[in-house]
């Protein structure tokens, strides 16, 4: 999907409208740049919005508008809305200037957390709406002690604080650590005297303080909570600040795994982004899966910012993609909190670990929330929402598919037994029969619980893919996916798909690892899934020719980033469908100079998607 169409339909199935019904509360923060990534204008709309849970919705509330006279304005609209059952959906821009736009994004815990991270109009948001519930909020909703993460990009600032609610109307004394454009030291900043009132489902929480050029917070709030007491979010009426909150654990939480739905706002104040001309600032929606102290993320970007180099935080990204897959590592604290490994954030969970936000150390400022992925089951045959994920890279579900990527698909009943196929793959193996838009999918593999397939090279790109699938004549429920023209995973010789070492070859054919690591000035094939259309047409789950070769239409940036923080970019000479293979993908690239013996991260580069996982080993003796 390209940034300017009119999302007329995005094709997601309505499968899930139900998750959203009822009345929210909502805000969304705009933040619109120039071409070097500079903030010249900025919006928040915030109010009251229902959803009929078949598709449509009202909304009251206010605009504030940093280019307007007066700024503040109150206005109702309806839109429309659609959520699949895995969750992942849109919602029509709240905001009537961006009418053609959609809020795309997840729900979970009954919260909608999204972005519009595709549009014409320059600007980077964030909008969070939750539910009021059957009993309006009071100040005994809002009881225990919080931790908050808050982000305001105009100061530029972030900050994460604790505060105790006591159910009365009374917090006390907040002390904020706090970072302050490219500064990446921490300040603090003491608050005393916090009180906060409940009105109409919604608290007004006044924290004092004088806003300065060396202080974040002041003033007085807007915060939303969840009926539970376990999440709230809010800003100021007069600010384009954004908050979050959940009740904090005080230990370990009881299950920080699994898969999370999550969203945010990013901003890189470092000289290594400001030097490129003005700040990075990014919004994004996407997911991740948590294991044993690891990350496989998917985060889809905003594509208003058209820069030669974006950054993902302490790693500089190639400009021009906007969905990334990406591996990383976290650390839980004794105190209940966590470390990244990788981005420079810093998060805290509720006890049970379904719930977390993040503040950004600086100055790689950012805002984060997450929630744990809702409880899916079904009978008969079975197809996990959340269950389509890139075979190479082991991507989660939001990252788009794209045309010719080998693709996994788990569920339950999906086959009567375990079979595969040899090239050219056939549309119905054992019985089974995958259907992405009505059309057949080539099948190498089926077992009851595991389907592999060659997404079909005529997908539609413009639109959600449905997926079902045919056991021996029944049917699986109908799952919607992203798509795209490119959906890079490089395969691995781990068996966690995406993890570890990059399966590639020496040109005399041996595997390159550990023991045998890629030369300086080397050329080497590596082999991965999802790059999309090729120059010459292979049918549906044929093999490749070897001559003429089968190029893709595009080719990919290919970069290096070693233990050292060198980040060079690779020569390739060649990118296509692996002769003899079907949905097999190789690049040939030229391990480049200036990177130091070790191992380095691979990053390989699409058109409109990217994945920043797989390890490569390199070396400079021999040279």
């Amino acid at each position: 999907m390209c940034a300017g169409q009119s999302f007329a339909q995005l094709g997601f199935d309505p499968g899930g409208d139900n998750l959203l019904n009822g009345t929210y509360y909502m805000r969304q923060v705009f933040y619109f740049v120039d071409g070097a990534g500079a903030i010249t204008g900025t919006m928040n709309v915030q109010g009251t919005i229902m959803f009929s849970g078949t598709g449509v919705y009202t909304f009251t509330g206010s605009l504030l508008n940093s280019a307007a006279t007066p700024p503040t304005s109150t206005f109702s609209t309806t839109g429309n809305y659609s959520i699949s059952g895995n969750g992942e959906g849109f919602i029509s821009n709240v905001n009537t200037s961006f009418s053609t736009d959609k809020i795309i994004g997840l729900v979970s815990h009954g919260v909608f957390i999204g972005s519009t991270t595709k549009t014409p109009y320059g600007y980077n948001d964030l909008f969070i709406a939750a539910p009021i519930g059957s009993t309006v909020q009071t100040n005994s909703t809002l009881n225990g002690t919080y931790t908050v993460a808050y982000f305001d990009p105009t100061v530029p600032g972030d900050a994460l604080f604790s505060m105790t609610a006591d159910g009365q109307g009374n917090i006390g004394a907040v002390n904020a650590t706090e970072y302050l454009g490219a500064s990446s030291s921490s300040t603090t900043q003491s608050l005393s005297g916090v009180t906060y009132s409940f009105s109409n489902g919604g608290a007004n929480v006044k924290f004092g303080g004088t806003a300065s050029s060396k202080t974040l917070i002041a003033g007085t709030k807007l915060l939303y909570v969840t009926p539970d007491g376990n999440f709230f979010f809010g800003g100021s009426y007069t600010g384009y600040e954004m908050f979050v909150g959940v009740k904090a654990a005080t230990g370990p939480p009881a299950n920080y795994a699994g898969l999370y739905y999550q969203a945010g706002l990013q901003m890189n104040e470092s000289s290594q982004a400001t030097g490129l001309g003005a700040s990075v600032l990014n919004s994004y929606y996407g997911s991740f899966e948590a294991f044993s102290g690891q990350i496989l993320g998917h985060a889809s970007f905003g594509s208003s910012t058209p820069m030669k180099y974006r950054s993902l935080n302490a790693l500089q990204i190639y400009g021009g993609s906007n969905d990334f897959t990406y591996y990383d590592t976290y650390t839980v604290n004794s105190d209940g909190s966590s470390d990244d490994g990788a981005f420079a954030q810093h998060y805290q969970s509720t006890a049970d670990g379904a719930i977390r936000v993040g503040y950004g150390i600086g100055p790689f400022l950012s805002l984060n929330v997450a929630f744990q992925q809702p409880a899916y089951s079904g009978s008969g045959v079975y197809l996990n929402p959340a269950g389509i994920v890139n075979a190479g890279s082991s991507a989660p579900f939001t990252a788009q598919i794209s045309p010719g990527e080998f693709v996994s698909l788990y569920g339950s009943g999906l086959a009567p037994s375990t079979a595969s196929a040899n090239v050219p793959f056939p549309n119905i193996l054992n019985g089974v029969q995958v259907l992405i838009n009505s059309v057949p999918a080539p099948i190498s593999f089926v077992s009851p619980t595991q389907i592999s397939i060659v997404v079909p090279y005529g997908l539609d790109i413009d639109l959600a893919a449905q997926v079902q699938v045919v056991n021996n004549g029944s049917s699986s429920n109908v799952v919607s996916v992203s798509t795209g023209s490119t959906s890079p995973g490089v395969f691995t010789n781990n068996p966690v798909g995406g993890i570890g070492y990059a399966a590639a070859l020496h040109s005399d054919y041996s595997l390159v690892s550990q023991a045998s690591p890629a030369q300086i000035g080397e050329t080497v094939s590596l082999y991965l899934a999802g790059m999309g259309l090729v120059s010459l047409p292979v049918a549906n789950g044929s093999a490749a020719p070897s001559s003429p070769l089968s190029i893709t239409t595009t080719t990919p940036v290919v970069f290096l980033l070693d233990q050292s923080g060198n980040y060079k970019q690779a020569k390739v000479g060649f990118s296509g469908l692996a002769p003899g293979f079907a949905g097999l993908y190789q690049i040939n690239l030229t391990i480049p100079s200036g990177l130091v013996t070790g191992d380095a991260t691979l990053a390989v580069f699409g058109p409109d998607s990217a994945t920043f996982e797989a390890l490569f080993p390199v070396t400079t003796s021999g040279n």
